[in-house]
C-alpha cells in the first residue's frame, strides 16, 4: 500500500510539473533547443535543492511558472544586445534562464554571486544546460568596482529594495548598460524611497507572471548627493 502510495505520488509531482511547464512556455513561448536545456537545469535544481537552499521551498511546485517564465519574459523589452550582468544570481533566476535562451544568439551572462557553494552550482549549471554564462564569485560592490566587462543589460531579482539596487548597478547603467529589475506589488513605494536618493529615468512595464508586479526599466540613474548609508549601508 505504501509503495502504491508513494507510487500516485510521483506519478501526481510529475503531472503537475508537466502542466507547471505548459502554462510557463505559454506565457512565454521558446524554441526546442531553449527548452531542452531549461529541462536540464530545472533538474538539476531540484537535485541540488536539499543540501543548498536555492529557492524557497514553497514554490517547488512551480519553478516553471514562478521563477522560468518570470526571467524569461524579461526578454520581451529587450531590442538589442547579447551581454549581460545577473547581480546577485542565487538560484540561477533570472541569470541561468536568460544563459539557455540567448545561447542560440550567442548571448553571454555574467552571473555575480558571492556565496561559494550557490557559486558552485551556477557554474554546474552551465555546464549541465549548456547556457553562455560566466560565473564570478565575489561581492557586487567588488564585482562592480573591478572594471568588469560591458553589458547591454543588467538585472537582478529578488535581491534589494530599488534604492539599493540603483547603488549597485548605477556604475553600470552609466557605462550604458539598460537596467530591468522584476518587482513585486510594493514597487511604487520602492520607487518613492529610492527617488529621494537617486535622479532615475525609468518605465514600469507590467509582468505576465505577477498581477500586481511590474518590471522596473532604467536606462539613467545618478545619485543626489546622499551617502552611501543614507541609500540603505553597504553594498552587498
Amino acid at each position: 500500500m505504501a509503495k502504491a502510495i508513494a507510487g500516485r505520488t510521483s506519478g501526481q509531482s510529475s503531472i503537475d510539473e508537466a502542466a507547471d511547464k505548459r502554462a510557463a512556455l505559454k506565457l512565454c513561448p521558446v524554441s526546442r533547443e531553449t527548452e531542452e536545456r531549461l529541462e536540464r537545469y530545472i533538474a538539476l535544481l531540484r537535485a541540488w535543492q536539499p543540501k543548498t537552499n536555492l529557492v524557497a521551498p514553497s514554490t517547488l511546485g512551480s519553478l516553471w511558472e514562478r521563477h522560468v517564465a518570470d526571467s524569461l519574459q524579461l526578454l520581451d523589452l529587450v531590442s538589442s544586445g547579447k551581454t549581460w550582468i545577473d547581480l546577485g544570481s542565487g538560484g540561477g533566476f533570472p541569470g541561468i534562464v536568460l544563459a539557455c535562451a540567448l545561447a542560440d544568439g550567442g548571448g553571454h551572462v555574467h552571473l555575480v554571486e558571492r556565496n561559494t557553494k550557490k557559486a558552485a552550482f551556477l557554474r554546474e549549471a552551465l555546464r549541465i544546460s549548456g547556457g553562455h554564462g560566466t560565473v564570478h564569485l565575489a561581492d557586487i560592490e567588488d564585482f562592480v568596482d573591478s572594471d568588469p566587462p560591458a553589458a547591454d543589460y543588467v538585472t537582478a531579482r529578488a535581491l534589494a529594495p530599488l534604492n539599493v539596487l540603483f547603488g549597485l548597478a548605477a556604475p553600470l547603467i552609466q557605462r550604458g548598460a539598460k537596467a530591468l529589475f522584476p518587482k513585486g506589488q510594493d514597487v511604487e513605494a520602492e520607487l518613492t524611497e529610492a527617488t529621494k536618493y537617486w535622479t532615475v529615468s525609468s518605465k514600469l512595464h507590467l509582468s505576465r507572471t505577477n498581477p500586481g508586479g511590474r518590471i522596473v526599466e532604467v536606462d539613467q540613474v545618478s545619485a543626489r548627493g546622499a551617502s552611501l548609508a543614507e541609500r540603505g549601508g553597504k553594498r552587498s
